[in-house]
């Protein structure tokens, strides 16, 4: 008869845990950026910071989180990394998008009427533009050539 084989310890064990978790924690961002910048790049909008190609990126980074989790989860990122739209032009631009690219998110039937309707949004996009219903940037004067 042969041994059961024997139990990592108990710390093993949780170790093991915490590490999946963390795994698990990374991969849904890196799903978004991935999912994200593959349509980003093929949009080749300019404006990459303050203009169109901006708005584009977190108008749909916003949507497929609230696809995908939740628009609330939208609104605790922006509340975070855009201190939920104060401070600055760009700051205001990327909060008024979020909140537009996670109602697309949270109303689309399937994945590709998510990805179209926030490229159509864009498209109907304008500078300054103050409705929560249209996606905006700011001036062109403003923009920069950047990936982020």
């Amino acid at each position: 008869m042969s041994a059961a084989p024997a139990q990592p310890p108990r710390r093993r064990r949780w170790c093991l845990r915490a590490l999946a978790v963390l795994a698990a924690l990374a991969a849904y961002p890196a799903f978004v950026m991935i999912a994200v910048y593959a349509q980003w790049f093929a949009a080749a909008l300019p404006g990459g910071r303050n203009g169109p190609a901006d708005a584009y990126r977190h108008s749909l980074a916003s949507a497929i989180v609230a696809y995908t989790l939740s628009p609330r989860c939208v609104d605790w990122v922006t509340a975070v990394m855009e201190r939920g739209g104060q401070g600055n032009p760009s700051r205001a631009m990327d909060a008024h998008n979020n909140r537009i690219g996670a109602r697309l998110g949270a109303a689309a039937p399937t994945w590709t009427a998510m990805q179209r309707e926030v490229r159509a949004a864009v498209d109907h996009g304008a500078i300054d533009a103050r409705s929560p219903e249209q996606i905006t940037w700011r001036a062109p004067d403003a923009w920069q050539d950047r990936l982020y």
